[in-house]
């Protein structure tokens, strides 16, 4: 069986510095949270409340999100062979899954408060809404570089961003029941929070899915990809394909291949070369996984069945 590690790696931001800039972050909306479980029971104020809630699942989204970043630079032994590379998208799997979780609760404490509005010491609302749109937009500004690239990161970057969207909210909430009375703002803004979180969180956890579940990603199409192997020389057919997504960085596609003639095993290494050549640069799958076959009488029509 010829099996091939591509040499070609992608660049990474520095694993330390996206620790440290996590660490940063979780020491941030630990202060945030207190201060605004503090004074949303002091104010009598659910969207601060919510603030403090959706703040709190930031720590803890966060200390994830860093563990799974730990994890997942350990090396790779005889009874974990990949390591713990699947480590950052299970953190981005739990973290869309609780973004969820928190915006049903806040829907829910968000339609009995509007049913029956209370009266808000607006004041505090504002103060602490500002202390923590300061926090968590220093946080958003650490983790934004690394959020396009990781999806562990790009989830602990959703749940700080939100926050600071729902800090700005709280803050106008705070001055409009200021000037103008209007306490059910304050539902109504913990409503709008919760339903921008389920749909932040769906697409992050739908995507955290769908590699965890080992489908195809997205932006590869099998069918082109057997084409392409069978216009090289002595291919006859190409089947029982598996292409997944092991973590960010590495796609791995494992394929049988008949060939017409008997070939020597040096002329096999000189067509995977070809094969991975094209696979990495047309298809972005840097781990392949061949299994030569002469004359083998299995299903050669079936593609994709083991």
């Amino acid at each position: 069986m010829g099996h091939s590690h591509s040499g070609h790696h992608h660049s990474h931001a520095h694993p330390d510095l996206k620790g440290r800039n996590l660490i940063i972050s979780i020491l941030l909306n630990i202060v945030i949270t207190v201060a605004q479980v503090i004074g949303g029971v002091l104010s009598g104020s659910l969207s601060l409340l919510s603030d403090a809630l959706h703040n709190f699942s930031d720590v803890l989204s966060l200390i994830i999100s860093y563990v799974a970043t730990v994890l997942s630079k350990k090396e790779a032994s005889t009874n974990k062979t990949f390591g713990y590379k699947r480590a950052e998208i299970i953190a981005a799997f739990v973290n869309a899954a609780s973004l969820i979780i928190v915006a049903v609760i806040l829907i829910k404490e968000a339609v009995e408060r509007f049913f029956n509005p209370q009266e808000i010491a607006s004041g505090l609302v504002i103060w602490l809404s500002l202390i923590a749109i300061a926090g968590n937009g220093f946080s958003v500004l650490l983790l934004k570089k690394d959020a396009n690239s990781n999806m562990n990161m790009k989830s602990a970057y959703l749940h700080l961003l939100t926050d600071m969207m729902a800090s700005v909210a709280v803050f106008i909430g705070g001055l409009l029941m200021l000037y103008f009375k209007w306490y059910w703002v304050d539902p109504v803004l913990t409503l709008a929070i919760a339903i921008y979180l389920i749909y932040m969180g769906y697409d992050l956890l739908k995507d955290a899915t769908r590699v965890l579940m080992l489908f195809t990603p997205n932006s590869i199409q099998v069918q082109h990809i057997v084409e392409a192997i069978k216009k090289i020389e002595t291919v006859k057919n190409v089947h029982h394909v598996h292409i997944w997504q092991l973590n960010e960085d590495e796609v791995h596609l494992e394929a049988h291949i008949d060939f017409t003639e008997d070939i020597r095993l040096s002329q096999f290494d000189v067509i995977l070369e070809e094969i991975e050549e094209e696979l990495y640069h047309n298809h972005g799958i840097n781990h392949v996984n061949i299994q030569p076959e002469f004359g083998k009488c299995d299903n050669k029509e079936v593609i994709v069945q083991d």
